[in-house]
Formats: structure tokens, sequence, C-alpha cells
């Protein structure tokens, strides 16, 4: 909603003098009615009136307080904002407080007359219209380094040709946040436009969620920058992986902001594989599962996977988890499930050696490869990498993407459901861009800390040392907290995590389907964090919707500034070295479930300093301010001096630059990463470069954009430490991929002219006798191909989806997505790609006829051409 100035709400003049101190010591009071503690207790402004109330999460006495006396304007003693009941929005008294007053300590930015002396990232949004939600992500998202100097150095490679090319916008938007003579705000009308025409949810003026927003745009980002991702040599103790049969499933369908209950639901568990072979669900999550082929080699493979989990886990073989009589708390968490793959770093990756430097000059780029350097054995040649994950069966060569967005936000949980009668475990790989966290309630609350359900945790492997005993400290903590219990409980972000990543029982209506009881059983689901991302997405379910209202919990959550551990939720075997992050931004909202206001606070990382960012309006505060705000999303960035260090260290390599030496090629993405990340990975110099080792045809236009040269010593120091590579020296357009790009032009063109005129004599026909049926899904795949939309053909024809099996024969399934060709174009089509079953329906008799059989009976067919 927009920022209200003091003249907009009328009721203004009934506020009496009250001061910051009188504020905080009201917030250590409690509800004069029901005798609640803090925090969010409300303290009535109106003019002689000293009542304080609970709020909405408890019996909301404020509310009542303030209808049977008319006093219209409240006061959050959590968070000092000011809500005025007859107006039904929020107020500023910034016209009104003496220098006593709560927002005496700010310092407001100066006016749009002395613009100049604003610093880069303290720049205003303009609310164009309940566009607060919008504001406050932008924001939050702008104070993410590692994001925002990926659009301000690498500008040039914000490259897309998709609509509504929301990327551009967002390049614009940052730029001018962070541009150093800006006016004090700026109006995102462009990529306001941008996120409507994207999203039917946005268009209009009424209040939206900002968590809802964050995704839209990260989604679109991703969509519009994405790469694919290098493949990997193929090598027989090495499986790749994919995640699920199309090639990026990140449309922009509803269920792209919906999440699924990750430690709640067993519907994985219907979708596994007999003999090592995985099958892909609708959500892209491969599950390692037990061959079913030979009972002997099954208990084999059985042993050598539970073997593995109990080293994720650190579960006791031993422990018989049917005899656990501990209640376990449901873990009612979230994560959004990406249908695409990351650049996942296993600890397994190889690197050569660190090749020999040779003496030389950097030719111009040529249109043929350089003749082998002695003493580099790989120049120019693809980096070599295993990775033992796991893949399904593909007909048709899949691909993985990465972006900007991926590399910021993608990290990676390992779930498990553990069977409690055969004691069968089946895991699953999810990568998660951000996590929705419970906020536990007081029971919960009192399982995650006490001391019985420590121990049930531990042995289970679910919260791990997170809530692990902690001798008489922890006696004497828990003593205090039960206590003083009637204040209300004490929620911090780890409980939230704890509840998230807590084991969850499948039974009742949640049973799990076992692939080796062939039934549903009681079970066990455990989950992990395999790896971690260099910023880490937080968000609070504090609103419930339910098919009549919304309520909204505004409990408040305790959260740390600096210093969040992640290592208690982290897997055994993860290869992540960083497990510290500092918080870098929090978007709040003040009001109910129904209407409200939204914020941010945001660390601006030139001096360290706090702001907030109310729309247009941006104020420094204190951290005190900061960790009293009611959170809603959380952004923390992975925290590394090591990393400092080492950029320094490079820094002071250039200053020792020798002109002799021979200079380096490297990617300029990996080296934005190295400047802003804690853990950059290996240096990937793949982005440039194809399989052959030269430049790719369609980047050698603009290739200087791409890469950025590196003296050897400074090329040496980053490759010794790093690893990664290839060493380049050299650039060239490669002549293999020109070869191929001609060939498959020319495959195109021939398949579609060849389509085109056997289409027309099919049109021509008055009344064939026989109509040919394809799903129109595989025939979609295959016009992206010869269009040039997709690079990769599309794999065999799958006509299973638009068959049904009746009596034995199979029939063209009714309202099918079909499409209807001449027998001479299912010929042509299937002589190149195979598949099938083959369908037909014979014209006026309206039969099918499969290769093996025909049946009689009448259908309806959708009369559809091509």
């Amino acid at each position: 909603m927009p920022p209200t100035s003091s003249s907009d709400c009328p009721h203004l003049d009934c506020v009496g003098e009250i001061t910051k101190e009188e504020l905080i010591q009201k917030s250590h009071g409690q509800c004069q009615d029901c005798k609640v503690g803090g925090p969010n207790l409300w303290a009535c402004l109106e003019n002689g009136c000293a009542y304080v109330g609970c709020g909405e999460s408890h019996t909301d006495h404020s509310t009542v307080h303030s209808q049977e006396t008319r006093h219209n304007l409240t006061v959050n003693l959590t968070t000092l904002r000011v809500w005025c009941y007859a107006c039904s929005k929020e107020v500023f008294l910034e016209r009104k407080l003496g220098p006593h007053s709560p927002n005496a300590n700010s310092k407001p930015l100066p006016s749009p007359q002395s613009a100049s002396q604003v610093r880069a990232g303290l720049t205003g949004l303009k609310n164009i219209g309940n566009t607060c939600y919008m504001n406050a992500a932008l924001q939050a998202l702008s104070n993410c380094p590692p994001l925002t100097q990926f659009f301000l150095e690498c500008g040039s490679l914000v490259r897309t040709d998709k609509k509504p090319a929301l990327c551009k916008s967002y390049q614009k938007l940052v730029s001018d946040l962070w541009h150093k003579n800006r006016p004090s705000y700026v109006v995102p009308t462009n990529l306001f436009q941008g996120i409507k025409a994207i999203n039917p949810m946005f268009r209009g003026y009424s209040q939206q969620d900002s968590q809802e927003f964050l995704r839209c745009l990260m989604d679109q980002l991703h969509e519009e920058l994405k790469e694919p991702l290098a493949e990997p040599y193929d090598q027989s103790n090495s499986i790749t992986v994919d995640n699920g049969p199309e090639e990026d499933n990140r449309s922009q369908s509803d269920n792209d902001f919906q999440s699924c209950e990750s430690c709640g639901s067993s519907e994985r568990a219907d979708n596994e594989v007999q003999a090592g072979n995985v099958h892909m669900d609708d959500t892209n999550e491969a599950e390692m599962l037990i061959p079913e082929q030979d009972e002997i080699q099954a208990n084999r493979e059985w042993q050598k996977e539970k073997n593995m989990i109990n080293d994720f886990y650190h579960m006791d073989k031993d422990v018989d988890t049917t005899a656990e009589t501990t209640p376990i708390i449901s873990s009612q968490g979230a994560i959004k499930v990406q249908s695409r793959a990351s650049d996942i770093q296993m600890s397994n990756i190889t690197r050569p050696h660190s090749p020999v430097p040779v003496e030389g000059h950097i030719p111009k780029m040529s249109s043929s490869p350089p003749k082998a350097a002695s003493g580099w054995p790989s120049l120019n040649a693809a980096h070599k990498k295993t990775v033992t994950t796991f893949s399904p069966p593909k007909n048709k060569r899949q691909k993985k993407y990465r972006s900007v967005i991926s590399d910021v936000f993608d990290g990676t949980i390992v779930s498990s459901v553990q069977c409690l009668t055969c004691d069968r475990v089946s895991v699953t790989l999810e990568n998660f861009q951000d996590i929705s966290l419970p906020i536990p309630g007081k029971e919960d609350l009192a399982k995650l800390h006490s001391s019985t359900h420590q121990t049930s945790m531990v042995k289970a492997g679910s919260c791990g040392e997170a809530y692990a005993p902690q001798g008489w400290i922890a006696f004497v903590m828990e003593y205090i907290k039960r206590c003083v219990w009637f204040w209300g409980p004490v929620v911090t972000l780890q409980d939230c995590l704890a509840a998230f990543f807590a084991r969850d029982e499948l039974k009742g209506d949640n049973m799990y389907s076992c692939e080796k009881c062939k039934k549903l059983r009681n079970g066990v689901k455990f989950c992990k964090m395999q790896s971690l991302p260099e910023i880490l997405c937080i968000h609070l379910k504090r609103f419930r919707h339910e098919l009549m209202f919304s309520t909204k919990i505004s409990t408040h959550v305790s959260f740390p500034l600096e210093g969040l551990d992640l290592q208690p939720f982290l897997a055994k075997d993860s290869s992540t070295q960083t497990t510290n992050y500092d918080l870098l931004s929090v978007i709040c909202h003040h009001g109910t479930a129904s209407s409200g206001h939204y914020i941010a606070y945001c660390r601006n990382d030139v001096n360290n300093l706090w702001y907030e960012f109310d729309d247009q309006s941006v104020t420094e505060v204190s951290e005190s301010c900061v960790q009293n705000a009611e959170a809603y999303v959380l952004f923390y960035k992975k925290s590394n001096e090591d990393a400092v260090k080492e950029r320094r260290r490079v820094s002071g390599l250039f200053s020792m630059m020798e002109p002799s030496l021979l200079q380096f090629y490297i990617s300029r993405q990996w080296l934005n990463k190295f400047k802003t990340f804690a853990e950059p990975g290996p240096i990937s110099n793949d982005d440039f470069l194809c399989s052959h080792g030269g430049v790719p045809p369609n980047k050698g236009a603009f290739i200087d954009d791409l890469v950025v040269m590196l003296p050897q010593n400074v090329w040496d120091h980053l490759y010794s430490r790093y690893g990664g590579g290839p060493a380049v020296n050299h650039l060239y357009v490669c002549h293999t991929c020109q070869i191929e790009i001609e060939k498959l032009e020319k495959r195109r063109k021939s398949e579609l002219d060849m389509f085109v005129r056997l289409n027309k004599a099919f049109q021509e026909e008055e009344s064939p006798v026989v109509i040919y049926c394809i799903s129109m899904q595989w025939f979609r795949e295959w016009e992206g191909f010869v269009k040039g939309k997709d690079n990769d053909p599309p794999g065999p024809i799958e006509n299973s989806k638009i068959t049904v099996n009746k009596n034995g024969h199979l029939t063209l399934k009714q309202g099918a997505d079909s499409g209807q060709i001449s027998e001479e174009t299912w010929n042509f089509l299937h002589s190149i790609y195979g598949g099938g079953p083959l369908v037909t329906v014979r014209q006026n008799i309206s039969h099918q006829e499969t290769e093996s059989s025909q049946s009689e009976e009448k259908i309806e067919v959708e009369t559809r051409s091509l």
C-alpha cells in the first residue's frame, strides 16, 4: 500500500505526547485484559489512554479496546508501526512525534535537491498502486551482492530473445538503484508491466504476497538467462543427473508458485523403479530404489543403500524405530522443488594437475584451432568431470541448465522415507530456491526442546546436533524457560529450521506406499541439506488461507544478524565447507492477513549499515530495530573470511604483473563469482567454450563480453586453488561446431519441407480411408526442433499417452491431445524417429487399428490437422 503522510489520517490530532523510552517500557509489560506478555503487544495512542493489549496472535484485545472506546490509533510495541482502525491503514507520525520519538535517531536521506550526495544502493521505489509487496522484494533482492554485481558488471551477458525480456527491465532497475547520481526514488513501471504480462495474478491494484512475487520474478529471470550446461564425458562408472523428461520445466503456470510439503508426504514413493532404472515423477525427483530381478542381488543392493543412508543421517542400524513411543511433531515446512538441475559440485569431482605454462604471444581469434603447445596436456580441451549421481533412461538427449539465479540461490535437500515394516529406504534429491519454514507453536516447541524428544531425534538423525543434550547448562536453560512459560513461547529461527528438518511420521491417511512390501505401510521421513546455496532465502509461513477466511501468525521469530549455522542440518557426506550465514535483508509485513504493508530492512554492502526501505522512503536504522522486526522473508549470505582474504591476495598479484607473462582467458561469470561468492567453485571456462575446446559460432560475435584476460601468475594461483578450467590462451571459432550447425540446418529444412509437402497432399485428399493419429505433445517438440527453437531433436514418437487399453486392445483415448496425419507422413516420421504405438482411425467406419489388433467400437476423434 502507498505510504501515508500525516495529513492523510484525520485522527492524528488525538495522539498524545509519547517518547520512545515510554514505548520500550510498555513493551516489557503485558496485556491488561488477559495478562499475556510480548512480543507484539499494542499500545493505545489516544491522548490520556495508557491501555496495552494483545494482538492477533492471542485474543486481540487491542482491537476490542478500539471498538469499545473508539480510540483509533495503536502502535505495535515490537515494531513501533502505527495502525489506524478507522482508516484501516498504517499511518506515520514523523511530524507529530517530538525529539524523543521512535524515529528521533533515524537519519533520512537527502532530498532530491541534494541527490548527488545519495550513496549507491540507497534509492527508494515509488509505490504505483498497492505495490509495496513488490518494492520490498526488489529492495531485498537488490541488496544481494552476488546477483546485483552480475547485473552491474556483467551487463553484456544479459541477453534474451524471450518476452517480456524481464531481465533487461531488472538490469535497468538495478543500475538505477545503484547509480551514485540518482534522485531519491525510482519508478519501477517497466518491470511491473513485465510481471503482469507473465502472471495475471499481479494485474490490477490489489495487495499481493511479496514471496510469491519473488518466486515469479526469479523463475522468469532464470528462464530468460538460462544456458545449457556443458555435457560431461561418458564414463562407465559415472551417471549424470537429470531432473525429468522435459528440458526445463520452469513454466509460468500456477504450479510455479505452490510449495510441496517436503516433510509430510509419501507421494514420491509411488514412482519407483526396478533394476536400477529411475523413474521420474511429476516433481522430477530421482529415487534410488532396489532392483527386484534377483532376491540375492536385491538384498545385496539394499544393504549397500542402507549403509549409505546410515552415513547420511547418522542412523543406528540396531535402533528399532517401530518401538518409538515419543510423539513426533509434523513438519509443515515446504520447499520449492525446481525442475532444473543446478551445477552441483560433488566431492568426487576430479581435476587435472596444473599445466606448465608456455611462452608466446596471444594471437587474434582465428577460425581454426592452434597446434598443441608443448607442456599443455589439454589446452582448450573440455574439463573432465566425474559426478556420481542417478539418471533415468533417456529417449531424448537431456539437457541441464544453469543461470545466475540457480548459481546464487539453488541448494539441494536429500530426503529419505523409511518403511517401518521392512526397513526399506528410498532417497530423493530435491533442488530448492527458497525454504518455507513453519512457525512452531507452544506444543511443538515443547517437543523440540524436551530431553526425551532430543534423544529420539538424534537417533533418527533428523535434527542431529541442533537439539542434542548439552549437559547441565541445557537443563538450567530449559528450567528457566518452563518457569517463564506463561510469558509466551520464544521462537527462534533455529527452532523453525529444526521443525522443518524434524522427522515426520507417515501414517493414517498419509501412509507410505512401500515398493518392497507392495502395500501401504507406516513410514518415517527424514530431511537433510546436501548442498547449501550461496544465498539462502527463508520464508516464514505466517499466513494460513482457509476456504472462507485467512489468518496471520504474528508470533515474533528472533533471528541472528550474523552467524546462522546450518551445520546441524547438513548431510554427513556433504562437500559444503562453509555453513555460516550473515543476514543481508529481511522483508517484513505489518497488518493483518487481509490488509497491511510491506517494508524491507537491508544491509548496505558499501558502508555495512542497515536501512529501512519503505517504498520511496529510505532511512538508516539500528541493528536492534532490525532484530525486533516481524520477519516474513529473510536473505542470508554465506560468510567466509578466507574468501575475503583470497580476493585481497589476488588483487596483490595484479600489482606484481610482468609485461612478458603469458595471458590467459577466464570466464567473466566465474570471475564475478570469485568477487562475490564465499565458495565460487571450480573455474568454469565452459561458459564460453564448446565441447571441442573452441568458441561456439553463436558466441563468437560477443566473445569479448564473456571473457577476461589474466596474467599468468594470477591464473596459476587461481587454478592451483580452485581447479576447473580448461586453461585457454588462444581463442578460435570452432570449425567442427560450424559443420555440425550446417548439417543440423540442412536436416531441419529437409524434414520440414517433406512434412509440408506430405501434409499438403493429405489436405487435398477428399476422403482418406485411413487416418493416422500422433501425439501433439511429441509433435510440438518436433516442431520446435525443425523451426530452430530447440537444438535437440525429439526422442521416439510417444503415442502411449493418447491411447487407452480396452479389453486388451489399444484405442484412441477420448479427448486425447492428438493430431491426424496421413499414412505417408507417419511412415516418414517413423522412419526417422521410431516409436509408437500405431493408432489409426477409419473414416466413416469410425474404428481403430493397432499393430496387433482392431477394435470395432465407435469413438469420438478430435478432427485436428497439423
